[in-house]
């Protein structure tokens, strides 16, 4: 480690972290959809117990290693050793694995998001999240996970659009949400995702890295104990930070359309698979599984995104 990385740690070390980052029990639903309002995001601990947290976490650190052993110089596809799990996989989805088809049978999630949406009959969208290995350095900008629709080109995973230019997505109810499985203590130095509070509904433009001011660099979700869950508005402005530590940081993820919401979705999830899942995952996954006489073969690399595309929604931060 550098002198200037040593510095950097002492000073995240002292200075980073949420200001007020409240942690919600699930048991508190209504205080849980009261701060995911208010903030665009809220924290809830101790969702996976310890058996299902260790059963995940050696499940994702298998596919970290499979995608790692892709990239002998460490460029990532989200930056220098910082890797988006979907943006990996052929298929764009991890649902393929036990431990992501694990967590959509998570029932204290599914209570919880049918609570935000007010309604049980939401969606998977992805399954998908990111890693970052020791040594990323660098923080990802700021961006939103969803944006209004210009082009095929600029905003390919896009659909929405008033042509009167009344409204923006930042004007609707929350489109969709991201759970961040929280699979280790997040700290100052791991990496932990920044979040801007209430910038949800903000029309103002992002600032990027040279604009942003130093307290949204210090904006980050710790500290968090691994087994939480963080449920976060995708319109609200987050972004990767160093990842100082001396081991990988990953965050699985699972992502879901509001019931009255719909944008395509891709096949993650072979047959036989999907029908040992519970009826409630069925229903929720019911659009990602294959045809009967499909097979869902999925490869992985490494290959970054353009960079136009590094902040869209094929990541968590």
């Amino acid at each position: 480690m550098t002198e200037g990385d040593e510095e950097q740690r002492r000073y995240l070390a002292a200075n980073a972290g949420l200001a007020g980052l409240e942690i919600v029990e699930a048991t508190d639903t209504e205080r849980v959809v009261r701060v995911f309002q208010r903030d665009g995001f809220v924290v809830v601990p101790d969702v996976l117990g310890p058996e299902h947290l260790e059963t995940v976490r050696g499940g994702v650190l298998e596919v970290v290693d499979e995608i790692v052993q892709l990239d002998d110089e460490r460029a990532g596809n989200r930056g220098p050793n910082r890797y988006s799990f979907g943006a990996a996989s052929s298929t764009g989805s991890m649902l393929h694995r036990p431990e992501w088809q694990m967590l959509l049978e998570n029932e204290t999630v599914a209570d919880l998001v049918g609570a935000v949406f007010g309604s049980d009959d939401f969606m998977l969208r992805a399954s998908s999240g990111d890693f970052c290995l020791p040594g990323a350095t660098g923080y990802q900008p700021l961006h939103a996970d969803m944006g209004d629709w210009t082009s095929s080109k600029a905003t390919p995973f896009s659909s929405f659009s008033d042509p009167r230019g009344f409204l923006t997505t930042r004007d609707l109810p929350c489109p969709y949400v991201c759970v961040n499985f929280l699979l280790f203590d997040q700290t100052a130095l791991n990496g932990p995702t920044r979040q801007i509070p209430g910038s949800q509904h903000s029309r103002a433009p992002i600032p990027n890295l040279t604009e942003e001011p130093e307290w949204m660099r210090l904006s980050t979700v710790n500290p968090a104990s691994a087994g939480s869950v963080q449920i976060r508005d995708v319109r609200a402005w987050h972004g990767g930070t160093p990842n100082l530590s001396d081991e990988v940081r990953a965050i699985p993820n699972l992502e879901f359309y509001a019931p009255w919401f719909r944008e395509p979705v891709r096949t993650g999830i072979g047959r036989v698979d999907w029908e040992q899942l519970s009826e409630r995952a069925r229903h929720m996954s019911r659009f990602h599984v294959a045809d009967s006489s499909e097979e869902v073969n999925v490869e992985y690399n490494v290959t970054p995104l353009p960079k136009r595309l590094r902040s869209s929604r094929t990541t968590d931060g």
